[in-house]
């Protein structure tokens, strides 16, 4: 029987530590499926997602939790797997910057049931302004009750200077 957990991760930010994560899993026969890393603000910060046959899961937990000693902090949790079949929809979006924004798109998201599975955001200057521009790439999934005409509507209205773009993938 195999395990699937979702491992979340948090570290000053140094060399090595991806390579002792990796390590880990391979010394404990797991499979390293999926990740997202980044640093932020001096840190590392990650999650992944790891496939490991049911009698190495536990020794393959605490050996990452172990990491702490480490200064490496891990939180793991089992999870049930399943692949998606669907794919999911990429949304770029833009906007003059503002305190609340991610909150007020992911409400109009949540109101109409669309699924958020990746976001992705950041700031930076605007070209021709002093103003700080907004972007964001999503991946989601819409329910059958809204079609991406909809979704543009319903993203667009909340201001006047906000964009969507829906990309092909």
């Amino acid at each position: 029987m195999t395990n699937h957990l979702v491992v979340t991760i948090l570290a000053e930010d140094r060399l090595g530590i991806v390579e002792k994560i990796a390590q880990t899993i391979t010394a404990h026969s797991g499979n390293w499926m999926e990740s997202s890393m980044n640093r932020l603000a001096g840190k590392f910060a990650g999650i992944l997602l790891i496939e490991v046959d049911a009698q190495n899961n536990k020794a393959l937990q605490e050996a990452l939790t172990g990491l702490s000693e480490q200064g490496i902090s891990v939180i793991v949790e089992n999870s049930l797997f399943h692949s998606e079949h669907e794919i999911p929809l990429c949304v770029e979006i833009i906007a003059n910057d503002r305190p609340g924004i991610v909150g007020e798109i992911a409400a109009q998201l949540a109101s109409k049931h669309v699924n958020l599975e990746s976001l992705e955001t950041f700031c930076e200057s605007a070209p021709m302004s002093a103003g700080t521009m907004f972007h964001a790439h999503a991946y989601i999934q819409l329910p059958d009750s809204l079609s991406q005409t909809d979704l543009t509507t319903l993203l667009e209205g909340l201001s006047d200077d906000l964009m969507v773009e829906i990309v092909d993938i």
